[in-house]
């Protein structure tokens, strides 16, 4: 259904304001270079910093220009389970394959409340959901037990994991089955995640290698071992570097280099310091993007 590598998409402003025209390019950038999938609205693209109106409009766009060619999962997450459904409805009548629905921040819910928040966006909807579990930026990690009773609902069908312990890849595929969808959310453990029975990523560092991120995992999920190993090699500073400030401000800088986008980003955040700049290109360079 969801696998390979499925870009979290970088939301791109000009003035501060939406860039439909630029957002429809990297659009076709991703199919032009093998993405198989992509997460409109999610954590990468800004999402609490974009307005009801944009956080639709991105998804709305992203299904127009993908919609039968690849899937659209959109980010319809939040830490008010009355919203989460009205965005979450929202994508599915605009035409969305399916959700993605981060844990709860800020609220630090119990292992019970997770699981009366999902199962309730569970019951508004009809298409799949992935939940996204990121202690990092949640402060709240969901227990492999909750995600298998949750797993028996209808629409729940797999998790974009940010834990960064591939011990979870296993207890997941044990408790839950191959059927399970297990993306990772970090582009630096996919290589082994894959190994231990992931399908993919949803990844950052598409936004900027996508041709090399496509053809790692087809190469990763094909056994092709020494493929994937090679192109590990050459994205490894890539993931590292991405990561040296807060996502998305350092790829929204690689992607400027790139003529992709441009660097802006909303407040809180800020863009990139001269010294992350510099270790952004040399890893650019280092797999041969730049």
């Amino acid at each position: 259904m969801f696998k390979g590598s499925i870009v979290a998409l970088i939301t791109p402003f000009k003035n501060n304001k939406l860039d439909e025209a630029n957002y429809s390019e990297i659009l076709h950038h991703h199919l032009k270079n093998g993405t198989n999938g992509v997460v409109p609205a999610g954590t990468t693209g800004e999402s609490p910093t974009l307005s009801h109106i944009e956080h639709k409009k991105v998804i709305e766009i992203a299904i127009k220009e993908c919609k039968g060619k690849i899937p659209v999962i959109a980010g319809t997450g939040s830490n008010s389970t009355s919203e989460a459904i009205e965005l979450s409805k929202h994508a599915e009548n605009a035409g969305a394959d399916g959700l993605l629905i981060v844990t709860p921040y800020y609220n630090k819910p119990t292992q019970e409340g997770l699981y009366q928040h999902y199962k309730l966006i569970n019951d508004s909807v009809g298409i799949p959901i992935i939940i996204y579990n990121i202690p990092s930026r949640s402060v709240i990690d969901m227990t492999v037990d909750t995600m298998a009773r949750l797993y028996e609902l209808k629409n729940i069908k797999g998790v974009k994991d940010a834990t960064g312990d591939l011990n979870r890849v296993t207890m997941q595929l044990n408790k839950m089955g191959k059927e399970f969808i297990q993306l990772t959310g970090e582009d630096d453990n996919a290589l082994e995640f894959n190994k231990r029975g992931g399908v993919g990523c949803i990844s950052v560092t598409a936004n900027v290698a996508t041709k090399l991120c496509a053809d790692f995992h087809k190469a990763s999920l094909s056994k092709d071992n020494e493929t994937a190993l090679s192109i590990n090699k050459l994205l490894s500073p890539l993931h590292k570097a991405l990561f040296i400030e807060s996502n998305p401000s350092p790829v929204k800088y690689a992607a400027s280099l790139l003529r992709l986008s441009p660097a802006d980003v909303r407040l809180p955040l800020v863009q990139v310091t001269e010294k992350t700049k510099k270790e952004v290109e040399k890893a650019l360079k280092f797999a041969k993007l730049l």
